[in-house]
Order: structure tokens, then sequence, then C-alpha cells
């Protein structure tokens, strides 16, 4: 996720880059639908007969959050004209509203008017067919809309409450740019209203004393209908922009310290990075559900898709960590979500959207002149996996009793039945890189894992024969694993095996740590300390960016030859 700041609160999602241009928003789910599909929302300011946007190159640039919150510190500054912008930006934690605070600070010994402009480029439902932008009189406000999406922007200065100044028009359009080149002579032209592929700008106008500073709020309300964001802008002006900031960044701080492991004497910045990795996780969480891969729109320009989407095994995973991290809400609602999505013969597919939608796929419902389950296993296990964490954890009784037959029960016996009768071992299906189709060891981990997990809770539940089934199906699992999948003359287990040619794949690859993360074996096997030593020898990438391969000789984002430095 190359953005360099991201904030939300779960419906909202407001993300910029390192220009500090406004890129994304996300709502009424995190990652659908992204309302600018990734155009600029520019930010300039103009005084004394000059324009300059914060992106240009003469901006010097800080951008980084309060601690421990999801509220930002940016710093602009801008030398030539004698200007530093302060700006802290918060989408607030209960109701769907973006808000900003630019401090403005004079440089020069001098009084002096400055204008701050504010661009909005949308594109509803991530096009820019069909949308309405408006001057809204009675709100003194902005209001973008289409169907069921409305975004109302207003502003406030020390002085004046509501927008005083503004620009609406055509972009993308026989050559028009947009409204913001209607800044360039510091002033707009009021037009009140367009319609089709449209924009807007919004000035607001201070007075800075001689070494002096001076503070305005911006914000954009999100809603279904326009009452939502009538009422969200009246709450707004009720408690001011700066009171819903403050209470978002109290709020933040509560959350992200709340259960709080002992930290020994690790340093301050690991702790830091702990912290901060929560509360990225949280932004990229939805309230349905939904744990999103990554929110990224530049992927658009190359293959006309994105990272928005709910992978189960990720998902797991992230879940997995928040567990152990005492965050047991967010686990709670993914949990659900795939209880919601599982297929009625017990597996999850490759993909799934915010909304619990089906996602795009490239895995084939038919290849090798037969029809094929285009899943990767390992998705439905580790769902089953870490719901089993979850509750070995804190005995979620009664969250967990609706679950037990939709979809543990469903998955297990999946999980118990996709078995070829010649192995024991699962039949093919993709792997987690989702390059390859065959047997794969990280798959066949866990699977046991997650037979394991459901006779776990078999037990638990008092369904002893059902236990015995899953219990069984592992240990059979577990023995194919070690009779076909380790090579006792490599010393390790093998990537993948292919049970048409019976050969094995020996190249090393990171996801043998599998094995033993998700109890196939013990981590001081023989087999597995063979296997994960020869990962580590030779895996490790040797320069100063460090870390560990995914496998030899990665053709993914390859970008050098030497593969005795990058694996």
């Amino acid at each position: 996720m190359p953005r360099e700041l991201t904030i939300g609160n779960g419906s909202l999602q407001v993300m910029f880059d390192a220009a500090y241009r406004l890129r994304d928003i996300y709502f009424p789910y995190v990652g659908k639908e992204n309302h600018t599909a990734g155009h600029v929302f520019r930010f300039g300011v103009f005084t004394e007969g000059q324009l300059s946007w914060v992106d240009e190159p003469e901006w010097e640039r800080r951008l980084t959050y309060e601690p421990d919150t999801l509220v930002t510190s940016v710093r602009l500054i801008n030398r030539r004209i004698g200007l530093i912008l302060e700006c802290r930006d918060a989408v607030d934690f209960h109701e769907n509203i973006y808000l900003r605070e630019t401090t403005v600070h004079n440089l020069v010994n001098r009084p002096r008017e400055i204008c701050l402009f504010f661009h909005q480029d949308f594109h509803l439902y991530e096009n820019n067919v069909a949308d309405t932008a408006l001057y809204e009189p009675r709100l003194q406000a902005i209001l973008h809309y289409k169907g069921y999406r409305y975004f109302l922007i207003n502003a406030r200065t020390d002085d004046k409450v509501g927008v005083q100044e503004w620009a609406i028009g055509v972009k993308e359009h026989e050559g028009k740019e947009g409204t913001w080149r209607d800044a360039e002579d510091g002033h707009l032209g009021k037009n009140p209203i367009a319609q089709g592929s449209v924009d807007s700008t919004i000035a607001l106008k201070m007075a800075l004393p001689a070494d002096g500073q001076a503070t305005c709020h911006y914000w954009i309300a999100a809603g279904t209908k326009y009452r939502e964001v009538k009422i969200l802008n009246a709450v707004v002006l009720a408690k001011t922009p700066a009171e819903l900031i403050s209470r978002t960044e109290h709020y933040w701080r509560l959350w992200v310290t709340k259960s709080q492991p002992d930290f020994a004497d690790l340093p301050p910045e690991v702790v830091e990075l702990y912290k901060r990795g929560l509360l990225i996780l949280r932004t990229l969480t939805d309230n349905h559900g939904g744990i999103i891969a990554a929110n990224d729109s530049d992927l658009l320009q190359f293959g006309r898709d994105t990272y928005s989407y709910v992978w189960p095994r990720d998902a797991a995973r992230a879940a997995y960590a928040l567990i152990r991290a005492r965050y047991i809400d967010m686990p709670r609602l993914f949990f659900r979500f795939c209880a919601d999505v599982i297929t009625d013969e017990g597996y999850l597919l490759h993909k799934y959207n915010p909304d619990g939608s089906l996602g795009s796929s490239w895995h084939p419902w038919y290849a090798r002149e037969q029809m094929e389950i285009p899943i990767q296993e390992d998705e439905t296990a580790l769902v089953l996996w870490a719901l089993w964490q979850h509750f070995a954890r804190y005995k979620d009784i009664e969250f967990v009793k609706p679950l037990y037959r939709p979809l543990i029960i469903r998955a297990a016996d999946f999980l118990e039945d996709y078995r070829a009768e010649s192995t024991g071992l699962p039949r093919p299906s993709y792997d987690l890189w989702e390059e390859r189709y065959d047997v794969h060891t990280f798959t066949v981990a866990t699977v046991y894992g997650g037979l394991m997990a459901a006779a776990n809770f078999a037990d638990s539940f008092g369904e002893r024969r059902l236990a015995g089934k899953y219990r069984k199906a592992a240990t059979e699992l577990q023995e194919a694993a070690k009779r076909i999948l380790y090579s006792p003359q490599a010393e390790r287990f093998a990537r993948r095996f292919d049970p048409d040619t019976e050969e094995l794949d020996l190249t090393v690859d990171a996801s043998l740590f599998g094995v033993a993360a998700f109890g196939l074996l013990l981590a001081d096997d023989p087999m597995v300390v063979s296997t994960m030593r020869q990962v580590e020898e030779r895996l490790t990438v040797r320069t100063d960016v460090g870390g560990i391969a995914r496998y030899e000789r990665d053709w993914f984002l390859h970008v050098t030859e030497d593969y005795e430095q990058v694996p």
C-alpha cells in the first residue's frame, strides 16, 4: 500500500500520497467504492499574486501522524513565498466526516492576505458519468451527488462559516482540465451547478498578521441521502471541527493502548511500529467484517484491478494477529463475514469484495479438459485455524455457537472430503502465491491445522464422532505429508507435489514455514529444522533491504539477475 497516510473509521477511508494529495475516498465500505477513482484532490495557496499547489517541487513536506492516533500531522514549508502550513486530518471515529485543520504561519514581517484553495475531483461510484455538483445556498456548502452517494463540502475560518467563493464546472471532457485552473488568478467564478463529469474548487481567505498565523477548517461529509449529509454538516457546526478532531484523537489513543502487552526492553521505535501497525490494520478493516489486503488505486493504471479485496487467507492471518494483540471485535466481524460468504459445499472462493460479493478472479472453473474448483484450499483451512485460536484464548462460546454448523462443520466436512484416496493428501488447488495448481506443502499444513481446529471444536461441543472423523483425517494427512512431501535426499520438504507425475518440486520456498506454524510437525522436528535452515540460507536477501525472498528466482517484480544477493 504505497499511500503515505491513511485514516478512517471502518466506513469512510481517506488516503493521501507522498505529495499530500488526497487520492482515495472509500465509502460506504473500506475498499468499496473509491469515489475519486484515484484522481487528485488539489490543495494550494495564493498570496501576493502567486499561486502554488502543495505538490509542487518547491514545497518541503513532512507527513506523519500524531502519536498513537489516526490523526495526521503534516508540515508544509514554502520558503519562496514565506509560508508554513501545518495540517491535521482526521476521519471522525463515529460519524462519516473527514476534517482538515490548517494553520498558516506567516514567515515574513508584514501582514498579508492569503487564499487557500481546496479542489474536489469526485468520480462517484468510481466513474465520471452523470455526477452533479452544485452550490447549496441554504447550507452555504458544495454538494456532489449521484444516486445514493452524497458528499457535502464545507469550511470555516475564524470569522466566517460556509463556502464564500467557489467554482463548479466540467472536467475530462472536450479538453477541460477542471475548476482548479480557475484558481490561477486567485478568484473563483461561482458557477452554481454542473452535471456530467464535474469537479469543484472552494476558496478560503484569511488575513495573516506579520510573523503571525491563522487557522481554518475544511470538511467533507459522506452519506447515502441529502438528509444524512445535512445532519452531519450540522454536527460539525454544533460541535466545531476542532472538537471533532480532538475527540477522534483521544478515541484512537484509548483504542491503541487498551490492551498493551509487556514491551519489556523493546526500543521505543519498535513499540511505535507495533501500535502503528494496529492502527493501519484498523483502517483496512471494514465495519462489516472484511479485512482488505490493500487499498491503492494506482494499480488501476496497470492491470485495471486493485488489491481492495478480502482474501480469506490473508484476512485470517491478520485476524490472528489481532487475536494475539487482544483485539477481538474485528476478528469476530471477519468470522461472521466468512460464514455469510462460504459456499454450500463448504469452501471459500478466491477473494471477495468488502460488501461480501464475489471478487474478480483469474482461477478458471474449467481447465485441463475438466471442471476444477477454482480455490486456494488454504483460504478455507486458515479461517478454521484462526477461529480456533480465537476460541482457545477467549472461550467465546456465545459468539461461536451460531458459527458452529454453517461455518466450522461445513468447512471441515469439505476439508475432510477433498482428499485423494491414492495419497491421503488434499486434491490439487492453487498455491498461496496464486501461481501454480498442484498439491502444495503449505496448503497441506493449513488443511491439517483446519482439521485439527474442527476436531477441537467438535470435542468442545460434545460431538465425539465428528471430532474423531476430523482427527483421523488430519493424522492420515500428516503421515502422507511425511511420506510423500519430504525429500530425504534434499533434507527438506518440497514446495509441491504433482499427483499425475508423482514428481516433487524442490524449489526452496518461504511458505514451508507453515509445516510448523500450523502444527503439521513440531518446530524442533528434524525435518522442520533442516527445511527451515535451508530456507534461511538460500532465501535471505543479502542487501541493505534484508528479509526473506518468497522463493528461489522469484519472477514477481524481478529487478536483478544477481541471485546470490537477491534469491
